[in-house]
């Protein structure tokens, strides 16, 4: 602790002595551009300061050299306080794909534009215990980092400007328009941290990525083409605490003996309770259990005694697991789950280019490709489980989750000058498919003939958008822009099924269970669950193939009354196919008070389209719930059970939203201040609803639980509404002492998100008590506690000639898991109790040096103090498994990252 305050204390001195020194030589000329922003308006580029929407950027080109992140969320999570992203760990297809937040609202609340054009979303519905709960996102890592030459954040809501899903904000990234040269990085690294809990030591996560860029110009009037190739290899991190809990029972004990003897029990029944070789079952087992040694001599005169499948059930249930693990050899860290980051290979290719037609025309197109394979692990089937079948696997398994996740987009369109008229035609095609392959398992209900591999089925989503934009400027007052267009999108959203055996239950025939014959059992009598275990494949029921689409104009028109007032108005009207039509306005101004003091403010309503996926989206998945493994359903929003539950169909979240702040400069110094205080009100927010177990709903809903194969059911509802208020403060300092370049930044976003108003339950929900289901305690708390509500770094870059420094301290304000806990230690576990996740400072320092023009090499740490997060009470690890909690998104549970990167330019 005491390195780490030394170093903030060291961070902050260096800003306030580096502008006092500023200060004191404010003759010196810096030769600095401000920086320019697109984003927030229609007008075209204009100074961050002058902007009447606070806009942050970020030149990720420059940045690329010193930053240990390498994907695009993990950049923007260190660099941006307003934004919030961490790598997920067992839940399943989230743990390849990482929930991006912009000030304290949902993934599919920020709006994620590539050179201004809409991106499409992921195919993934983020359904398991994640902040972000409910909500599909964009997959800003399907992206290049390396392709990508700057980032603009607009922290203000904007779908009156962009449409849908901008209610928090936007996000733009502009591709990389180099010509002439080679450019590339080849980076290695992974996290040296004592925490790595495996048999490799202390190094795991390794880390290995080469990237690459090329341009070259095209023609005479500026035209070029920038490609881009990224390859990633990532390996998992083992965070999981060492195995705590029961793994081996007597009968395991006996099994084993009998399989040294060539003799496996479970051959000699599928259903215990029917069985015709039930005295040869007794036989082997008094014959085998004399061979377990360390049983007392009064155990294996009981078990010798018992002279019924039923009396040995009632004995052989006794835990031996130290026992049983010295006889085999193994160690409680053989049983552990891979909780950590999952395993990724990612390979990207993304093109930027432009062909000018003549003086006033182009075509211009840019999109790529990016393939990522991704494992990651589940929940471990223990041995003494009725889920683990041990006649194929007598020592139990980790089951893994394999997923291919495969993103395409294009955008091809021309633009160019009639008449004075901006015009800009285009069209962008996105896709983002999820494909499972569940490895290392077996459909238990199978027995032997269980393979141990299944396509579980998968997901697709895709989008095309055309849209047709008019801009021009008008000579009048200080300048007039008027801005008008239209767009139309169209959605389509499949699932696809698994092969049968992925979520079929069989019976002791080997035919498909239906409820009327005899299922295969255990040894103790309990059937045994089909499907594949961990991730059960998408059933034909499943299956959809939906689409939908929408139209929209808008207009915008931005006056300049004189060079101290500028007012932005902007209107939009939209329709969708599927729930109707929606009109949504925004007016921002900036006045300049001072030629360098600017104060500016913004109102808007907004809204965002329930996205198809969340509308038709049903699965079948085991989670794990109250410290125990349920087959949940997601019910799809038009369902015959969403309705025997009284669930309402879905509709648009609507807003309103506010910001005031203001910007000052100070010049001489290259000193910036901007603050901004914001509010968004958002009513009939679309939330994942926690699970209704059979047990608690009423009877026609309990008969098409049990049709459905589930224990409980969970659906998509508009159930609230959200205020959400906050600040943000940025200060940004640049100073140029002839070859020695210094910049210093300071960022602080604050934020509060709670529920108001009562939850929008209909009377069957109210009349049988289920409204705290319907929004639970657990859904409060991923919505107003689960990432945190401050958040800050000061940042510091120093270089002199080819030398770079970086400095970066990053905090992380409190947490709360959603998990309820018996926080207090009596023995009762209160529903609003949780475990409290405290405030860490995160230190970041990178050195990188360039030999020659063309070489350089870049070493640092992320994490250099290796500083995980408060560790969780006993009740929530679930037997030492998950140390940390995984139900928060602060700055995740990998410890200290090392890298070295190498980098070249021709």
């Amino acid at each position: 602790m005491t390195n780490r305050k030394t170093i903030l204390s060291a961070s902050v001195v260096f800003f306030l002595g580096t502008f006092a020194y500023a200060q004191k030589n404010d003759s010196v000329k810096t030769g600095n551009v401000e920086e320019v922003v697109i984003l927030g308006s229609r007008g075209g580029a204009r100074s961050k300061a002058d902007s009447p929407v606070p806009v942050d950027v970020f030149n990720l080109k420059e940045a690329s050299v010193t930053l240990p992140q390498t994907n695009i969320a993990q950049i923007l999570n260190a660099v941006a306080p307003s934004f919030t992203s961490t790598i997920q760990t067992n839940s399943d297809g989230t743990d390849h794909l990482d929930p991006a937040q912009l000030r304290g609202l949902g993934p599919d609340q920020v709006l994620v534009l590539v050179n201004e054009k809409r991106r499409h979303t992921s195919a993934l519905v983020n359904v398991n215990g994640t902040p972000g709960r409910g909500t599909v996102g964009t997959d800003l890592n399907a992206i290049p980092s390396f392709a990508v030459s700057r980032i603009e954040v607009l922290r203000d809501g904007a779908s009156a400007q962009y449409g849908s899903d901008a209610i928090a904000g936007v996000i733009n990234l502009s591709l990389k328009r180099d010509t002439g040269k080679l450019t590339g990085q080849v980076s290695y690294g992974g996290n040296l941290t004592p925490a790595a809990n495996d048999h490799t030591g202390d190094f795991d996560g390794q880390n290995i990525q080469v990237d690459l860029n090329y341009g070259n110009k095209i023609g005479k009037r500026g035209g070029f083409y920038n490609i881009t190739w990224t390859s990633q290899f990532r390996d998992p991190t083992y965070r999981a605490g060492t195995e705590s809990g029961s793994l081996y029972n007597a009968y395991n004990a006996v099994e084993q003996r009998a399989l040294n003897n060539g003799v496996n029990l479970s051959s000699l029944f599928s259903n215990i309770n029917t069985t015709p070789n039930t005295q040869q079952i007794i036989n082997s087992i008094h014959q085998y259990a004399q061979q377990v040694d360390y049983f007392s001599a009064a155990f294996q005169s009981q078990i010798q005694a018992a002279n019924s499948i039923s009396a040995l059930q009632g004995l052989l249930g006794q835990d031996f697991t130290n026992q049983e693990l010295a006889y085999r050899g193994q160690s409680r860290k053989d049983f552990n789950m891979q909780v950590g980051q999952s395993k990724l290979n990612n390979h990207q290719l993304f093109l930027n280019m432009e062909v000018p037609l003549n003086d006033q025309w182009k075509v211009y197109t840019f999109g790529g490709y990016s393939l990522r394979h991704g494992t990651s692990g589940g929940f471990y089937r223990r041995p003494n489980q009725s889920r683990t079948f041990t006649g194929l696997y007598p020592n139990g398994y980790l089951p893994q989750i394999g997923t291919d996740i495969q993103d395409i987009s294009l955008a091809a369109g021309v633009k160019g000058n009639w008449r004075g008229w901006n015009i800009d035609l285009s069209n962008t095609f996105g896709q983002n498919s999820f494909d499972y392959t569940i490895k290392n398992t077996g459909n238990t209900s199978m027995r032997f003939a269980s393979p141990n591999e299944f396509r579980a089925g998968g997901l697709k989503f895709s989008q095309n958008t055309i849209n047709l934009d008019f801009s021009k400027k008008y000579d009048v007052w200080n300048g007039i822009n008027v801005a008008f267009g239209g767009e139309h999108r169209y959605e389509n959203f499949t699932i696809t099924a698994g092969e049968e055996a992925s979520y079929a239950t069989y019976d002791v025939n080997g035919n498909v269970w239906t409820g009327n014959s005899q299922r295969p059992t255990d040894f103790f009598g309990n059937p045994l669950t089909g499907g594949s275990q961990v991730f059960s494949g998408f059933r034909p029921a499943n299956a959809v193939d939906k689409n939908r689409q929408s139209v929209a104009a808008y207009a915008d028109v931005e006056m300049n009354f004189n060079r101290w007032l500028l007012v932005d108005a902007a209107a939009r009207y939209e329709n969708y196919s599927d729930f109707g039509s929606t009109f949504n306005y925004k007016l921002a101004s900036r006045i300049k008070l001072d030629d360098n003091f600017n104060f500016r403010f913004a109102g808007s309503t907004g809204f965002r389209a329930p996205s198809i996926h969340q509308i038709y989206y049903n699965v079948t998945s085991t989670l794990f719930t109250n410290s125990q493994l349920l087959e949940v359903g997601t019910f799809s929003n038009d369902s015959a059970i969403a309705g025997l539950l009284g669930i309402p169909k879905l509709k648009q979240e609507t807003s309103k939203s506010a910001s005031v702040g203001f910007t000052y400069r100070i010049p001489s110094v290259n000193l910036s201040f901007t603050a901004d205080g914001y509010f968004t009100r958002i009513n009939n927010r679309i939330v994942l609803t926690d699970q209704f177990t059979k047990a608690i709903v009423p009877q026609k809903a309990k008969d098409a639980f049990d049709q459905a194969g589930v224990n409980a059911g969970q659906f998509f509802a508009n159930a609230i509404d959200t205020e959400t208020r906050g600040v943000d403060v940025v200060i940004s300092h640049q100073k140029r002492f002839s070859d020695l370049r210094l910049d210093n930044n300071f960022a602080i976003n604050l934020n509060q998100t709670r529920r108001v108003g009562n939850i929008h339950s209909s009377g069957l929900l109210q009349s049988a008590n289920l409204e705290n289901i319907y929004f639970s305690e657990r859904s409060r708390v991923y919505l107003e506690e689960a990432v945190p509500r401050v958040k800050a770094s000061l940042s510091h870059n120093l270089s002199w000639k080819g030398a770079e420094f970086y400095l970066r301290n990053t905090y992380f304000g409190a947490v709360t898991a959603a998990d309820p806990v018996d926080v207090n230690g009596d023995g009762i576990i209160e529903f609003n109790e949780h475990q409290k996740i405290g405030d860490k400072i995160i230190t970041d320092i990178s050195a990188a040096y360039r030999f020659t023009k063309n070489i350089g090499l870049t070493v640092g740490v992320n994490n250099i103090f290796d500083i995980y997060p408060t560790k969780n009470l006993p009740a929530s690890t679930n037997n030492d498994q998950f140390i940390y909690s995984r139900s928060t998104s602060q700055f995740g549970q990998n410890g200290r990252y090392v890298f070295t990167r190498l980098n070249f330019n021709f």
